[in-house]
């Protein structure tokens, strides 16, 4: 069964730092584009960041520019969002996705292949 799995949410402070973590198992990540995406309460899923199946390249959506890193460990079949400084903004639900062609917007949902379950991610005082 091919699976994407996200590990590492939590509730953490404004100001603090998490990173997830997203695992593929019954196939190999290494072929494929990754990127997060984000559901806030009632809001629309949005694309953060996408990292190409080398990790050659990445792209970040303003909202994670200079706070969040994207990297992957190809060896380990997972793909990593570094997030520092948090802010309450930054709640919501966290989804990882895979995608066999690197979309050419990486915030469109429809253009990847595989989901995650996504990880609840509170970033409250």
């Amino acid at each position: 069964q091919l699976q994407l799995v996200e590990s590492g949410g939590g509730l953490v402070q404004p100001g603090g730092s998490l990173r997830l973590s997203c695992s593929a198992s019954g196939f190999t990540l290494d072929y494929y584009a990754v990127g997060w995406f984000r559901q806030a309460p009632g809001k629309q899923r949005e694309g953060l960041s996408l990292i190409s199946s080398s990790g050659g390249r990445t792209y970040y959506a303003d909202s994670a520019k200079g706070r969040f890193t994207i990297s992957r460990d190809n060896a380990k079949n997972t793909v990593y969002l570094q997030m520092d400084s948090l802010k309450s903004e930054d709640t919501g639900i966290y989804y990882c996705a895979a995608a066999n062609t690197e979309p050419l917007y990486y915030s469109d949902p429809n253009l990847y292949d595989y989901w995650g379950q996504g990880t609840q991610v509170t970033v409250s005082s």
